[in-house]
C-alpha cells in the first residue's frame, strides 16, 4: 500500500475541512445553480486537496512537486472567486463569505509556505541541484 503521509500536512487537513464545509454550505444554493456555481465551487475546493495528494506522489521530482503546489494555490484562488459570486448572488451573507475567505486565505498561506520551503516536504535524501 502506498504511503499517504500527505494527510497529516496542515495544508491538506485545512483544505479538506474547508472543502467539506463548502460542500455542506452549498446545499442551500438554488437548484438552478447545481451544474454551475455549486458544481464549480465544490470542484475547485476539492481540487486543492487532490492536488496536494498529487504533489505528495511527485515529491521525488522537485519541479513536478512545486508545479502541483502551484495548481493548489490556483484552485484555492478560484474557490475565492466562486465565493465572491455566491455573495454577489445573495446565496451567502457577508459574514459567511468572510469566514470562508479567511479559511481559504489560511490554506493559501500554508500552501505558500510549502512552495517557499519544498525541501521540508520532498522525499528524504533529495539534494537540491
Amino acid at each position: 500500500m502506498a504511503d499517504s503521509r500527505f494527510k497529516s500536512w496542515q495544508a491538506y487537513e485545512h483544505s479538506f475541512k474547508l472543502a467539506g464545509s463548502i460542500f455542506r454550505m452549498t446545499h442551500g444554493f438554488p437548484k438552478e445553480e447545481m451544474y454551475s456555481l455549486t458544481d464549480q465551487i465544490r470542484r475547485s475546493s476539492r481540487s486543492v486537496c487532490a492536488n496536494l495528494a498529487e504533489s505528495y506522489g511527485k515529491r521525488t521530482y522537485p519541479k513536478h512537486f512545486q508545479s502541483k503546489l502551484t495548481d493548489c494555490a490556483s484552485e484555492n484562488f478560484e474557490t475565492q472567486v466562486w465565493l465572491d459570486f455566491a455573495l454577489d448572488c445573495n446565496y451567502i451573507t457577508t459574514d459567511i463569505h468572510g469566514k470562508y475567505i479567511d479559511a481559504s486565505e489560511r490554506a493559501g498561506k500554508l500552501i505558500s509556505y510549502m512552495l517557499a520551503h519544498p525541501e521540508q516536504f520532498l522525499s528524504a535524501g533529495f539534494k537540491r541541484r
